[in-house]
């Protein structure tokens, strides 16, 4: 059978909610450890926690991941087969979460909306060999030998460090598997702000890893280009210049219809409008900057102190 280390990083000095709920599924034996890394570097929590876990799969997961009561064993179902070596599944929106929450989640689920990476925001599909595109950290689980091997997670990166990890795995010959019945529920940012600041840093760190990586494919660079288009609307007059811009204002409302029918919100007629446009400008926002500013070193920047535990059931 094989031993699973579960590894969830957390703020200083916050008190892990995650450890209470994975406890009363009874996870915790003999195969199944949580280990819990408090510091302010997420990439450099989870490296210094594989160091010190014992399991032969690692599972990342995030302190507000509601996760799936049979995860387990679908991990263990999976790394059954040896070329395996990352087994994934989507971060879902609860039913819970408030409507700002649910039209965050329908906009981050949709093709428009986040593209090629949409299905790590909804369960769809059979499970099936997949790419860093489909693949989340906060749902990820990943054989602890081969993760060493690899030399772990990029600590310059933040976020996106598992992306890059993701493709080095894949380029070495492992098999990445994405499975839709493998999902958790996170709730999505509780306000527009918060949104516009995840979707930067979202952007920043796909610029940040390319620059460490290399390019992997031009969609994930199209809003780059969209608010590249924008800032040079003021200095063309010509109409012609903006119809891609009302190209793009009709695909926003074709979308925001077929999604407001298909969850049966009106709410969503109104928001949806506006979070589309405040995804792909503030994701463009942060490829910009992450491509001018400078990366930060490769160790824990300012040697930020790391404290890991061991949960006891």
């Amino acid at each position: 059978m094989l031993t699973v280390s579960i590894i969830i990083p957390i703020k200083p000095g916050l008190v892990p909610q995650a450890a209470d709920r994975i406890a009363a599924l009874g996870w915790l034996s003999d195969h199944c450890e949580l280990l819990v890394a408090e510091g302010t570097n997420p990439s450099c929590q989870r490296n210094q926690a594989v160091q010190q876990a014992t399991g032969d799969i690692i599972y990342f997961l995030d302190d507000d991941a509601l996760v799936a009561p049979d995860a387990l064993q679908r991990l263990e179902q999976h790394f059954g087969d040896p070329r395996v070596v990352v087994v994934g599944g989507p971060s879902c929106t609860p039913a819970t979460d408030s409507v700002l929450q649910q039209g965050i989640g329908a906009v981050l689920g949709s093709l428009f909306g986040a593209g090629g990476v949409r299905n790590r925001y909804r369960a769809v599909g059979a499970v099936r060999q997949t790419t860093e595109r489909e693949l989340i950290l906060c749902n990820l689980a990943i054989r602890r030998a081969d993760f060493l091997a690899a030399g772990g997670l990029d600590e310059r990166l933040y976020p996106n460090e598992e992306n890059e990890l993701l493709d080095r795995l894949k380029k070495g010959g492992g098999t990445l598997l994405h499975d839709p019945a493998l999902a958790v529920e996170r709730s999505q940012r509780a306000s527009i702000p918060a949104f516009i600041r995840q979707m930067y840093r979202y952007g920043r760190g796909r610029a940040e890893q390319t620059r460490i990586a290399g390019f992997s494919g031009l969609m994930p660079f199209v809003p780059l280009v969209f608010l590249l288009y924008l800032l040079t609307l003021p200095f063309m007059p010509g109409l012609l210049w903006w119809g891609p811009l009302m190209l793009y204002l009709m695909v926003v409302t074709v979308c925001t219809a077929h999604i407001a029918v298909d969850k049966r919100s009106i709410w969503f007629v109104l928001l949806l409008p506006v979070l589309f446009p405040l995804l792909h400008i503030s994701n463009g926002a942060g490829l910009l900057v992450g491509f001018l500013l400078p990366l930060k070193r490769q160790t824990c920047y300012n040697q930020p102190s790391v404290t890991v535990r061991r949960m006891q059931p």
